[in-house]
């Protein structure tokens, strides 16, 4: 066994047969045989063959290097499991650039260099002159206000340097971006150009000089304009290679000026450097000591000073730290993954490694760490750190004009000094995206150290974008609006600050006003970063309004986001008048129960799905009423997902108020059942074992009061039959109730007279239930039906010894065989199994109350899209269950939407083939039971479903899939889970589309062979369907109230799943027969491949078969036409149409 082991440890496991002898010499402790080719010399070039190694015992048993002990150590420490270990170099290995893009990226920027070398000179003129500029190539700058003082001219660059993460080594893949730094000659810029925009213009006058003269160059590929991060005053210059394989990077070229031209003490946050008369153009008396202070506009041109010093300063902290790249890559992909990385605002790469090193200066992290320990630790600096309240800066020794942090915190939001004491780095960070990255910090800490959670792929492998996030999203769509809000918010010295830019300007008070607003009803406020617009050369630089609509993400406080009621201060309170500033006419006095009198707004909301939307009324009432942003400018998409499984007419409901009524009208007959007596036995426990009774039922079952005019009565029994002619009467759905009973000698040990004593106790509930409560029952063999509050319920009666009798038997010997059988299983599943599912999801749906919501827009889907048979409900809940308990890394979900999404993207995504699902109800699930499930999956994993859910109580079978889905229906539910997620998340955060949710319900039907069309008059859940038609029937059903005697209503009378069951029972063998069973007018059938082969003929098996003689030899062929009439046949009355895609079949 050790001898085994030491093997698979040795990384030379395999080592290539073609090796120079230099190599061999190298590797003396590993005494590798390998055969050596003929005239090895001549055929250095030949394919590599691999042999294994042939060790020696020696070599084999060589105590560990210190080397080696050092990071065994280190795995055992660190890591949960030398997996992670592993997991991560690899991902290291994917992000780095291979020589080979290396030597492309040198090749570019050598023939880059030499052609800005070479830009021409050209005569000096006005600043707002652009005659020089010929053809088409525009300036990469909005020229407002038009003019400004000063001259320009162009000049080949004083200097051209790599800066930025190419040279530091810190560069990752997909998206290589390389940064060159151009500086501007002095004497084309002045001293006082920092004043009116003047050197932000001239930095965009020379990019367009040096676009200009590259544009007649072949060794440039494509030209395209952009900004650095979001900001408008610092364009920059895209360059890709001609050839279209180097495209994978980009060159961004900066200008800036030479270091130390500008002094930086000019650059102070309280400081002005654009001049309200300039600007405005309106003559004003001010000094200039009174100008307001422009600490963005400051920190823009500022920055265009530090690059250089910047590097010099991040290579000098990384050479003493061996895993420094490392970890800033690994920072970046958790960045990446999490969206935070790109946009104006954003913590880029470059925060990312200032921020690294600042806990190596500080020693919050020493030099020989490794990229694991680094991560970790800067994640844990982020948790515990608010630089929103508390800046940290790099500064050692700054100089006696360097601001003070406090003077940093008046000015901005989010305060990181850089080390030269002067630039604060997080200038254009908003405060709610520093909460956003400690959050998300938080979050990653907290499933980081748990052994059950796949720590790797949710860290550093989940995407995690914003509408599958945050519970609910919400866009400001007409981004020109904001221009109104910086003049109602009275925003103007904000606006010179930001050079016009409203949306930035307008951004931060709409976020507190909201935050306000919103307080304890929120976790969380989180919004998009305006990506980095791009254009082309030979384009005008965009207007604000052109970027993208702003989305805004809000994470619920479950508990209290649905309340209707703001309670505010007293009337007599100092702080009621804020109130009413803040709500304006919708705040008013009202006197509550305890007596108070108090400030109060009332939102409105009668059900539950009208409570979710509290927040949107709030927001648009806010907006409105503070920042001119009319509602039609706000798209909220908190709910559009829910309008599939909304019932009611005049309070619309998704489902909840039902359950409830359900819910409770099961609580008052499990009492009733209890207190019986006159029972020859007791009984013992009361269990539900139905859907709608752990609130998942996708339309939970409505109480009914019956219209006598629509039925007839059977002439013995005196139950209601519809009258001839009438629609299908309205589906009522028994909910099943499991009545356990006391054990006792008396129970016989033969399952057919266990049967006949269950149905005993059946006849004698119904006496009792009708003489005690005068309930309508109806007994049966298998079960009894109780008609009350306008609802039946299905009662079994089950005893505890059932499935052990019915797994007994005598053999021939007279010896007595326990052997399982599916008689048994089922008993088992419907008496013990399900009723346990079924409280536990109950007590799910108390902690999360929007649990139910989520199974019911997942089994709609489902449903919608023909799988309900394959994926069934109670594996349906068990998926979703699954989003609650093991969340990461994400939280769990608040609303149904956002938890609808995520169940699509566990269906689509989870690698169903190599590892289970568990699911931990109560945390009963350790590390080690974790681990025996995955050991005995793996042992068994072809004999196993391939859905394979485990649970507490199931670590070994998964028996809620063990039937379903076959290997072919999961991977179709993957790929069209896949689409519906991609479909519905542009539906909802594309402002541009027109918003039609149900897109993704409907199914694609030109993936089958025959469609079945069925008369929607005999559909009795017709109104339940993806598009309800504009047609309904009369059901015999009445409005208003519930009733408990009269008549017993038909039960469970379904004629599409009847229809369905005999189509699978008598063409099972040759075709899949699928339908939405909530609503669905189509049958769609797919014929099996194997279907359709010659078989030879047998006299037991002609039914639906022709026969075809060739030769001596008779084989029979499925006779399609007579299984098409067939179809017709047996669906009288309730087929429409039979529509065959004969194209489409290949016999």
């Amino acid at each position: 066994m050790k001898k085994k082991q030491t093997v698979a440890e040795n990384p030379a496991e395999m080592i290539p047969s073609v090796s120079s002898n230099e190599e061999e010499e190298n590797q003396a402790p590993v005494k590798a045989k390998r055969s050596k080719p003929d005239g090895a010399g001549q055929q250095e070039e030949e394919v590599v063959v691999y042999h294994p190694v042939k060790l020696s015992r020696n070599d084999l048993y060589r105590p560990p290097t210190a080397e080696e002990l050092n990071q065994l150590k280190e795995t055992e420490s660190l890591f949960h499991c030398s997996l992670l270990k592993m997991q991560m170099e690899e991902l290291l290995k994917e992000v780095a650039l291979t020589e080979r893009r290396k030597r492309q990226i040198d090749s570019f920027i050598q023939t880059v260099t030499t052609l800005l070398r070479a830009v021409p000179d050209s005569p000096e003129v006005e600043v707002s002159d652009l005659s020089w500029l010929l053809g088409a190539v525009k300036v990469p700058f909005l020229l407002v206000p038009k003019t400004t003082k000063g001259k320009f001219h162009m000049a080949p660059p004083a200097s051209v340097d790599l800066i930025g993460s190419y040279p530091l080594g810190t560069c990752t893949k997909p998206h290589i971006m390389v940064d060159l730094a151009v500086t501007i000659p002095a004497d084309v810029l002045h001293p006082k150009d920092v004043v009116n925009q003047r050197y932000p213009r001239k930095r965009a006058l020379y990019l367009a000089g040096l676009a200009q003269y590259l544009t007649s160059s072949s060794d440039i590929g494509t030209m395209r304009y952009s900004c650095l991060h979001g900001n408008r005053l610092r364009p920059v210059l895209l360059l890709t290679p001609p050839d279209t394989n180097s495209s994978s990077f980009t060159v961004r070229v900066h200008a800036s000026p030479p270091p130390g031209f500008f002094k930086p003490s000019r650059f102070h946050p309280q400081r002005n450097n654009i001049r309200t008369e300039w600007y405005t153009g309106l003559q004003t008396s001010q000094s200039e000591k009174s100008e307001p202070p422009t600490p963005h506009y400051n920190s823009s041109v500022l920055g265009d000073l530090l690059p250089r010093a910047h590097l010099q300063f991040l290579s000098a902290v990384s050479s003493q730290c061996s895993a420094f790249t490392d970890g800033v890559a690994l920072l970046k992909v958790w960045l990446r993954q999490r969206e935070l990385d790109q946009g104006t605002g954003c913590f880029n790469g470059f925060l990312a490694s200032m921020l690294l090193a600042y806990l190596l200066m500080t020693h919050r992290i020493s030099n020989t760490m490794t990229a694991y320990q680094l991560l970790r630790n800067s994640l844990n600096f982020l948790v515990s750190t608010d630089l929103t309240v508390k800046g940290i800066t790099l500064a050692k020794d700054p100089d006696s004009t360097a601001p003070s942090l406090a003077e940093f915190h008046d000015a901005f939001q989010v305060v990181f000094v850089d080390p030269s004491g002067h630039l604060n780095m997080c200038a254009d960070m908003t405060a709610c995206t520093y909460k956003q990255l400690q959050h998300e910090a938080s979050v990653s800490m907290q499933f980081w150290d748990n052994p059950t959670v796949d720590g790797f792929h949710s860290l550093l492998m989940t995407p995690k974008p914003m509408i599958r996030t945050s519970d609910h999203v919400f866009l400001l769509c007409e981004l020109v609006k904001l221009q109104s809000s910086c003049k109602k918010l009275n925003l103007l010295s904000e606006l010179m600050d930001h050079s016009g830019d409203y949306v930035h300007t307008a951004l931060p008070f709409i976020l507190s006003l909201l935050q306000r607003g919103l307080g304890q009803r929120i976790h969380l406020l989180t919004h998009s970063l305006s990506p980095d617009a791009e254009w082309s050369v030979e384009s005008e630089a965009p207007k604000f309004k052109a970027q993208p609509p702003l989305s805004f993400g809000l994470l619920l406080t479950p508990e209290l986001s649905a309340s209707v009621l703001e309670r505010g201060p007293p009337a007599d309170s100092p702080k009621a008048a804020e109130f009413r500033q803040l709500w304006g006419p919708r705040s008013e006095l009202r006197r509550f129960q305890d007596g108070a009198i108090t400030e109060a707004v009332l939102w409105d909301g009668e059900s539950v799905c009208q409570q979710r939307l509290v927040p949107r009324q709030i927001i648009t009432h806010l907006l409105q009423l503070h920042a001119d942003i009319p509602e039609s400018c706000v798209r909220y998409v908190g709910a559009m997902v829910d309008d599939v499984i909304e019932t009611g007419s005049e309070v619309p409901s998704t489902g909840e108020e039902e359950s409830l009524l359900v819910v409770q009208s099961y609580d008052d007959l499990s009492r009733k059942l209890w207190r019986l007596e006159g029972l020859p036995l007791s009984i013992t426990a009361v269990q539900g074992a139905h859907p709608a009774l752990r609130y998942t039922q996708v339309f939970p079952p409505r109480q009914l009061k019956l219209d006598y005019s629509f039925f007839d009565r059977e002439k013995i029994s005196r139950a209601l039959v519809p009258k001839e002619g009438k629609p299908c009467p309205a589906y009522i759905t028994p909910i099943t109730v499991i009545c356990h009973v006391e054990g006792s000698g008396k129970w016989p040990h033969d399952r057919l007279a266990i049967r006949h004593i269950r149905a005993a106790f059946h006849i004698q509930l119904a006496e009792l239930l009708k003489r005690h409560h005068k309930y309508t029952c109806w007994p049966c063999p298998t079960h009894l039906d109780v008609w009350k509050d306008g609802l039946v319920f299905r009662i079994q009666v089950a005893y505890h010894r059932e499935p052990q009798v019915l797994r007994e038997s005598v053999n021939a010997e007279g010896l007595l065989v326990v052997r399982d059988n599916e008689e048994a299983q089922a008993v088992e599943m419907s008496t013990v199994h399900k009723p346990l599912l079924t409280s536990t999801l109950h007590g799910l749906q108390q902690q999360h109350p929007c649990f139910g919501a989520v199974c019911r827009l997942a089994k709609r889907w489902l449903g919608a899209q023909l799988f309900s048979d394959d994926v069934t409900e109670d594996t349906a809940d068990l998926l979703v269950a699954s989003l609650f308990l093991q969340p990461a890394p994400f939280t769990p979900p608040s609303s149904p939407q956002v938890g609808f999404l995520r169940f699509l993207h566990l269906l689509s995504s989870f690698d169903w083939r190599n590892n289970p699902l568990v699911v931990d109800f109560n945390n009963q699930l350790t590390a080690a039971d974790y681990t025996e499930i995955k050991n005995g999956f793996m042992a068994s994993r072809d004999s196993l479903p391939v859905m394979f859910i485990a649970t507490s109580k199931d670590k070994k079978r998964s028996m809620w899939t063990r039937r379903a889905p076959s290997v072919q229906m999961l991977q179709r539910a993957m790929t069209v889970a896949a689409e519906s997620l991609k479909v519905l998340e542009r539906q909802l955060m594309d402002g541009s589309q027109t918003q039609d949710v149900r897109v993704a319900m409907r199914p694609p039907l030109d993936a089958y062979d025959v469609l079945i069309h069925l008369n929607p008059k005999q559909v009795p859940l017709l109104n339940q369907a993806v598009d309800p038609p504009t047609v309904t029937f009369s059901r015999g059903v009445m409005s208003g109230g519930a009733q408990s005697g009269g008549a017993l209503p038909v039960v469970d009378y379904n004629p599409v799943s009847l229809y369905l069951a005999e189509l699978r029972e008598a063409f099972g063998d040759l075709a899949l027969f699928f339908c939405d069973p909530f609503g669905g007018t189509v049958v769609a059938v797919l014929w099996k491949p194997k279907a359709f082969v010659p078989v030879p003929f047998k006299t037991s098996q002609v039914s639906a078969r022709s026969v075809e003689v060739t030769g001596d030899e008779a084989k029979t062929i499925p006779n399609v036409e007579a299984i098409l009439q067939d179809f017709r046949v047996m669906g009288k009355d309730l087929v429409k149409s039979v529509d065959a895609k004969t194209e489409k079949w290949s016999f």
